[in-house]
């Protein structure tokens, strides 16, 4: 076996993503405050082909050096939207058809496990703040909360493992 280097992977250009077909599925990132996080999530977003990320609230966007630094240009080829307010972008979005899924711990939460993708429908899944997650406002106007299942002793997930961890799920269920 051989480790493969970066030009033998096949990796679509910027301008084939863009016109490739999506993953029917978007990113909430509502509040977001490290810079990192927000880049990591462009670059697992990329790497699933994800329809669009929508950043709110005080999640910083693009162009910027620290997002960059861990994007490594997938604020190129993925798609993004600023919304200062998200109860407004995902009343939008439901009229659109989108299914509002918010992924926290919360009461009567469906695992991710126990999640079922739909076939032909398009979801948003939003994250919330790396302290206080996602805000009972965004709860409240949610189609359906899914947990992340975990079995140590801490309380979560850093924002961008569990976007990856969703993205990887999900993706799945689909295909």
């Amino acid at each position: 076996m051989r480790k493969l280097k970066n030009l033998e992977l096949n990796r679509l250009s910027i301008e084939e993503f863009k016109n490739s077909k999506k993953t029917p599925i978007s990113i909430v990132l509502d509040d977001i405050r490290s810079l990192n996080n927000i880049g990591s999530i462009f670059r697992s977003a990329d790497a699933f082909l994800v329809d669009k990320i929508y950043l709110c609230g005080i999640t910083a966007k693009p162009p910027n050096k620290d997002i960059h630094k861990t994007a490594l240009g997938s604020t190129d080829s993925v798609n993004w939207e600023y919304h200062n307010n998200i109860i407004g972008l995902i009343d939008s979005l439901k009229k659109t058809g989108l299914k509002i899924i918010s992924v926290e711990q919360a009461e009567n939460a469906t695992t991710l496990n126990n999640f079922k993708y739909e076939k032909n429908a398009n979801y948003a899944f939003v994250f919330g703040n790396e302290i206080n997650g996602v805000s009972q406002k965004v709860i409240n106007a949610s189609d359906e909360v899914i947990e992340i299942p975990q079995y140590g002793t801490k309380h979560s997930f850093n924002i961008s493992v569990s976007v990856g961890i969703v993205l990887w799920d999900i993706y799945n269920k689909i295909n």
